[in-house]
C-alpha cells in the first residue's frame, strides 16, 4: 500500500505534535507515525514519582497551555494527559503502532517512507521528531554483574516496590539518578555512583522558580553556535538536587564512577566496593537515526543541520537536544524549533508548487 502526502512527521511526543499544530494550520495533507501504541510514549515509561523541574507555566506547546497552578510542578501522568488532550483538540492525524523501517530518497526528489507493516508513504517533505530518548545505553561493565543480583536501566524503573529488599546502587549522577536514588533512600540503603560532576543549581531562588531567571537572563536562549552555546552544551546542570543534599538530607552513599564488576561486587574509581541487591542504570540515553538513508551524518553518525534543516531537500530534525538553544529538547521549549521547521516547510512546498496551482 503507497499513500502521497506533502509531509511525513516520525514521532508522537511532544516534538512530532508541536509540529503537527503548525501543519494542520497550514493544511498541509501529513501524516504523524508513531512506532508505540499510544502517544507520548517516552513519557508514559518513566517512572511513577517522576516530576518536571519546569513548572506549569513553561511547559506548554503551541495553542494550547498546560492547565494547573503556573507555580506548580506536574508529574508523568499529567504530561502524559496534556500531550493526549493535546493530539485530540487539534485532531492530529496521529497513526499508532506505526514502526517507521525506513526513509530513503525516491527518484522523484522527494522521499518514501516504509513501515514495517509493509506499507510505504510518498512524501516531499519528511521531520524525523523521535526525540532524545530512543536507545537506553547501559555501560558494557553491566554484563559481569551477577545473574542474581536485579539490575535494569532507568526507564524501566517505576517505583521502589519492583526494588528487592538490601542495598541498591544507582549508577548516573544526573537528574534522573538523583531522583531515582532520593526517593529509594526513603526505604533502603541506597549508593549512588556518580561519573561526572554536574553544576547543582536550586529549583528555587529568593521564592521564584529557577527558569524564571533563566529565561529573564535570556540563558535558555543561547544559541549552539554562539561562544556561550558551545560551552554550555556539554556541562550539564542538576536541577533541585545536590550531591551535599543527597548525602546529609537523604542519607545517600555517594561514591565516584563504577570502574569494575566482579560477580556481585561493583568496585569504584577510588577503591571503594559496594555489593548490592540491585542496580539501576541511569546512565542516559543514545540517539539512533539508522532509519534515514540519506547522506546527513558524519562519521561519528551525528546529524549534520542548521537548526534542524540538513542539507537533503525537505529533510529536518525537531527535538534534538541543543538542536538550536538548551531548551530544543524541553517540553516548554521545542515549540520555538517546530515553528522555525514549519516555516521552513512552507518555504519549500511554494518553491516547489506547479505554477498555475494553489493550496486550499
Amino acid at each position: 500500500m503507497t499513500s502521497r502526502l506533502d509531509v511525513v512527521v516520525i514521532g508522537g511526543g511532544q516534538a512530532g505534535l508541536a509540529i503537527g499544530y503548525h501543519l494542520a494550520r497550514q493544511r498541509r495533507r501529513f501524516t504523524i507515525l508513531e512506532a508505540a501504541a499510544t502517544p507520548a510514549a517516552a513519557w508514559r515509561e518513566r517512572w511513577d514519582s517522576l516530576k518536571l523541574f519546569t513548572p506549569v507555566r513553561f511547559n506548554s506547546l503551541p495553542g494550547f497551555p498546560f492547565p494547573g497552578d503556573p507555580d506548580s510542578y506536574p508529574g508523568r501522568d499529567a504530561v502524559v494527559a496534556y500531550l493526549d488532550e493535546y493530539a485530540r483538540r487539534f485532531e492530529l492525524p496521529l497513526e499508532l503502532s506505526s514502526r517507521v523501517r525506513a526513509v530513503e530518497p525516491d527518484e522523484r526528489g522527494g522521499y518514501r517512507v516504509r513501515l514495517d507493516d509493509d506499507r510505504t508513504y510518498e512524501t516531499d517533505q519528511v521531520v524525523i521528531a523521535t526525540g532524545p530518548f530512543q536507545e537506553p545505553r547501559i555501560p558494557p561493565i553491566a554484563a559481569d554483574l551477577d545473574p542474581a543480583v536485579t539490575q535494569f536501566h532507568s526507564v524501566r524503573y517505576r517505583s521502589p516496590s519492583q526494588i528487592p529488599a538490601g542495598p541498591v546502587l544507582v549508577v548516573g549522577g544526573g537528574n534522573t539518578g538523583f531522583q531515582i536514588a532520593e526517593e529509594l533512600s526513603r526505604h533502603r540503603e541506597v549508593h549512588l555512583s556518580i561519573g561526572s560532576r554536574q553544576t547543582p543549581l536550586p529549583q528555587r531562588v529568593l521564592g521564584r522558580d529557577l527558569f524564571i531567571y533563566l529565561r529573564a537572563t535570556r540563558l535558555m536562549r543561547v544559541t549552539v553556535s554562539s561562544r556561550a552555546g558551545q560551552r554550555l552544551q556539554y556541562r550539564e546542570a542538576l536541577i533541585g538536587s545536590s550531591p551535599r543534599a543527597a548525602r546529609r538530607r537523604h542519607g545517600i552513599h555517594l561514591h565516584p564512577r563504577s570502574e569494575r564488576i566482579e560477580g556481585r561486587a561493583v568496585t569504584f574509581a577510588d577503591g571503594g566496593r559496594v555489593q548490592p541487591h540491585a542496580v539501576i542504570w541511569a546512565t542516559g540515553f543514545a540517539l539512533d537515526h539508522s532509519l534515514v538513508k540519506a547522506p546527513v551524518f558524519d562519521e561519528a553518525g551525528r546529524v549534520l543541520h542548521r537548526r534542524g534543516v540538513t542539507s537533503a531537500p525537505g529533510l529536518y530534525f525537531l527535538g534534538l537536544p541543543w538542536q538550536h538553544t538548551r531548551g530544543s529538547a524541553l517540553l516548554g521549549w521545542v515549540k520555538d524549533d517546530a515553528a522555525f521547521i514549519a516555516e521552513r516547510v512552507a518555504e519549500f512546498a511554494g518553491r516547489h508548487m506547479p505554477a498555475g496551482t494553489a493550496r486550499a
